[in-house]
């Protein structure tokens, strides 16, 4: 059997072993090294930056990693995925204040309803492809604010305030920010784990194949529309996670959350750190946020810069940083 002839589940299982040694979750010495860097980095950063801070990049690349898994993975542009972080933050946050949830049942039903609003957007979209596709997910979006700005549930203008942080099972009191930093430090690390574990999987190997040759897949017996809608679906759950536990980090779920603005940055988040990259995210969402949180004094100058910075990843470093990385290293990051 050729390499031509591989499939992307054989590949997969190819691939969880190189050189006849396993590769646990899916990590491969190069990023199990990257991963124990970071892994110290989160340990140490609290020590000289803000946790506030921190956990707010922390939700960023949730939220960015999950739209990785869309766009660097199966190969889908979407420009609507800030309806899917904010509402999840929307319903978290109404969860938490009107039904009284816990904190476990908030944050879920924020994620659950993320899930099906983008398993919604996918069924409508997945009929074009292409610049049409993102269109759509974009003019979705837009409606998701609209309704958003007029819901009585939702505040309006105002949001959804005094978002209660809860404890987790009762045991950790979340109105800590010591307790609230290290839960979303296990919470952001786990995650980066089960993306890796998702991509490197049969599954994931079957989204690579789309992304790569789309007419190959479906020729090989695989139902490429159903695999985009499952991607889309559990991107949107991801960034719904994401919304929701920002909402609960900062107590407020607010219209910002669902504006174009969040969709574009999530965009940036991923070109800047490297789109179809594990470490991407990470990477991408340390770099824009510190540009927002150290240039805020400058105030609209703040635009201006990312606006550079966007052209000169896309003129000049196409692959990101991370991205740009792998290429020096010849390894997969």
């Amino acid at each position: 059997m050729t390499q031509s002839d591989t499939t992307p589940h054989q590949t997969g299982a190819v691939q969880t072993m190189k050189n006849g040694m396993p590769e646990p979750l899916g990590f491969t010495l190069p990023r199990a090294i990257f991963f124990a860097i970071f892994v110290i980095f989160v340990i140490v950063a609290p020590t000289f930056l803000y946790p506030i801070f921190l956990m707010k990049i922390y939700c960023f690349i949730i939220f960015a990693l999950g739209y990785n898994l869309l766009l660097g993975y199966t190969g889908l542009m979407s420009f609507g995925h800030a309806a899917f972080f904010g509402m999840g933050g929307y319903l978290c946050g109404h969860a938490a204040t009107d039904w009284g949830l816990p904190f476990e049942l908030a944050v879920l039903t924020g994620t659950i309803f993320s899930t099906a609003l983008g398993y919604l957007f996918a069924k409508i979209a997945i009929r074009r492809t292409g610049i049409y596709f993102a269109m759509i997910t974009l003019a979705l979006a837009q409606m998701v604010y609209f309704i958003c700005l007029q819901a009585p549930f939702t505040g309006g203008e105002d949001g959804i305030q005094a978002v209660p942080r809860g404890s987790i099972l009762g045991l950790i009191d979340l109105r800590n920010d010591t307790a609230l930093y290290w839960t979303m430090a296990v919470i952001v690390l786990a995650m980066i784990m089960l993306v890796n574990r998702i991509v490197h999987s049969p599954f994931g190997q079957v989204l690579r194949a789309i992304r790569n040759n789309p007419v190959r897949a479906k020729s090989l017996g695989f139902d490429v529309d159903r695999f985009k809608v499952v991607s889309f679906a559990l991107s949107a759950g991801v960034a719904g996670f994401a919304g929701a536990l920002k909402t609960v980090i900062f107590g407020i779920a607010t219209l910002t959350d669902v504006s174009t603005v969040t969709s574009t940055e999530v965009v940036l988040i991923n070109l800047v750190g490297g789109i179809g990259t594990i470490f991407g995210p990470v990477v991408g969402s340390f770099v824009i946020l510190s540009l927002e949180h150290f240039l805020a004094p400058y105030g609209p100058w703040v635009l201006f810069i990312q606006g550079i910075v966007f052209m000169v990843f896309v003129l000049v470093f196409r692959q990101g940083i991370v991205g740009g990385l792998q290429k020096v290293l010849r390894k997969q990051l």
